[in-house]
């Protein structure tokens, strides 16, 4: 029996709240404006939080090997990676492999690349979470875009990337 249960709609908005102030923090302190936000099976405890550090180590990767690092694949399973925005290849990866079994973002990749441009810290790879994780061997869950916290989202965006 799959120990995943669905979050409510107001669990998500208060998760990706919580992760956009994470990413506004991040760029306060001069990181890209991503943040990411590991949520136990209740949707409301946060077990780890995690700032962008650069462009390789993106805040997503980054909580999900300290994820794997930190709880066994049982106890990740029925958890919830949050993010601001929907993780590029290599952050999806990682967190398949790390077997967190839902992602919850709000915007997705191509919005982003929207607002970035070809800039050169976000070469944006055109290839959704989703179709990653359609080519694997789990039932990853994945939520998002998330409409109501898009335009939040998008206007830190704008401002960080237009300064750069």
């Amino acid at each position: 029996m799959d120990p995943r249960t669905a979050p409510t709609r107001a669990q998500i908005l208060a998760m990706l709240d919580r992760a956009h102030a994470l990413a506004q923090r991040a760029m306060q302190a001069g990181h890209h404006p991503f943040g990411a936000l590991l949520v136990a099976p209740d949707h409301e405890t946060v077990l780890l939080e995690q700032g962008n550090v650069d462009s390789v180590n993106h805040a997503e990767a980054v909580l999900a090997r300290e994820a794997a690092r930190r709880y066994s694949p049982a106890e990740l399973w029925p958890c919830t990676l949050v993010t601001t925005v929907e993780p590029c290849a290599m952050c999806a990866g990682t967190q398949y492999w790390a077997h967190i079994g839902r992602v919850v973002y709000g915007i997705d990749e191509h919005t982003l690349l929207g607002l970035t441009g070809n800039h050169p810290e976000n070469p944006t790879l055109a290839l959704p979470c989703r179709e990653l994780f359609a080519r694997g061997q789990k039932d990853m869950q994945v939520i998002g875009p998330v409409p109501e916290m898009a335009e939040a989202i998008a206007a830190l965006h704008r401002r960080y990337w237009r300064s750069r």
